[in-house]
């Protein structure tokens, strides 16, 4: 009974509440955890230690000792006799793998007999790809079961490692996090900037979409006449952007042979916070000349947007009903019909059938 009171609570598919499960989230760049590193995240309102032992190996417990609550991300390496690697606590010494599994329990004596084989603690399955680090949150708050998919691929990961890395924190559940993210109407007023665009600037625009893997995407078309960011990078740019749950938003420039990939990774604190991860790769020659205004504006972007959640949150607390209206909100549709048509597909163990279905989106910005 209380399992499935906590599964109902982490898979609310109601707009602001809950988070989805079985399902990959974002967690790290892979360069913030090297060999032999201890850090401690919050994943969906859980403690995660996330780890790369001496050797190499990359795991994801739940940071807590089960012994008497210390954090493990506290503690440090141990090498076992045996010459695996675990992870030994701060506050008794009590040792854990990467599987979870109690390796030993220092305190005991010899005649004192105790499977400590028995004693675990939350494994996460974890991931590296394109040098990403992604946790599978699992619905079973035990941490049974594998996943039953890859991490995603991202198009346009080019030019060695990533060119901009820049994060913050909203004080938001990720459900207002993602709309605002998506919403195509708020840039005129929210983002006023010279070399961006202007309220003056308005004019109306129709984008084709269409369904993607565990989402949807802004089919591949010239950017705007009135977006003039896109001018730095010359020529002809081309440009798609894609969104897929739970919160994974990228937009793949091409100029000629040319590529630009802007990845917005939403990853869930807790209810009432989200992390906002920008990653930016490219093999565009404005990146060596031009790298700190870009660098700078994307970060302005960031914090304006920052400064309207914690705008919005003075309405949000009185917990009001929202209208959502077409064409503008569409996408914000989406979202919500793609969150409950995963749960439900989850919850009756069937194939995800997207909701969205290709059509032209129309709106003034």
């Amino acid at each position: 009974m209380a399992d499935d009171a906590a599964k109902t609570a982490r898979t609310d598919p109601k707009f602001g509440q809950g988070f989805l499960t079985d399902i990959w989230y974002f967690a790290a760049l892979a360069s913030d955890l090297p060999r032999g590193k201890l850090v401690r995240y919050e994943l969906l309102g859980e403690p995660v230690l996330l780890g790369r032992s001496p050797k190499g190996e990359l795991f994801a417990l739940r940071d807590i000792c089960p012994h008497r609550a210390a954090p493990l991300s506290a503690g440090r390496f141990h090498q076992e006799a045996s010459g695996a690697t675990t992870v030994e606590c701060p506050y008794h010494g009590w040792r854990f793998g990467a599987d979870g599994g109690c390796a030993a329990i220092p305190s005991l004596v010899a005649d004192q007999a105790m499977d400590v084989s028995r004693i675990r603690v939350r494994r996460y399955p974890v991931a590296e790809s394109q040098g990403l680090v992604f946790v599978w949150a699992g619905s079973d708050p035990r941490g049974a079961g594998e996943p039953a998919e890859p991490p995603p691929v991202f198009p346009g990961v080019v030019g060695g490692g990533p060119k901009l890395v820049d994060r913050m924190d909203f004080a938001a559940h990720i459900d207002h996090a993602v709309v605002g993210l998506m919403d195509p109407a708020h840039g005129p007023y929210v983002h006023q900037q010279w070399w961006w665009r202007s309220k003056s600037s308005q004019h109306e625009k129709a984008k084709r979409f269409e369904p993607r893997e565990q989402g949807f995407a802004m089919v591949r078309h010239e950017p705007s006449k009135n977006s003039r960011a896109y001018a730095v990078l010359g020529g002809e740019p081309l440009t798609e952007i894609t969104f897929r749950i739970p919160g994974l938003r990228w937009e793949h420039v091409t100029v000629g042979k040319r590529q630009v990939l802007s990845l917005t990774c939403l990853t869930p604190v807790n209810d009432k916070a989200t992390r906002i991860t920008q990653i930016v790769w490219s093999d565009h020659p404005a990146f060596l000349f031009l790298k700190p205004f870009i660098a700078a504006g994307a970060r302005a972007f960031l914090r304006q947007d920052g400064d309207m959640v914690n705008l919005q949150n003075e309405g949000l607390k009185y917990d009001p009903s929202l209208l959502w209206i077409d064409d503008a909100d569409r996408q914000a549709k989406w979202y919500q019909q793609l969150k409950r048509e995963w749960t439900a597909s989850r919850r009756e163990g069937r194939a995800f059938a997207n909701p969205v279905e290709p059509t032209t989106l129309r709106w003034r910005s």
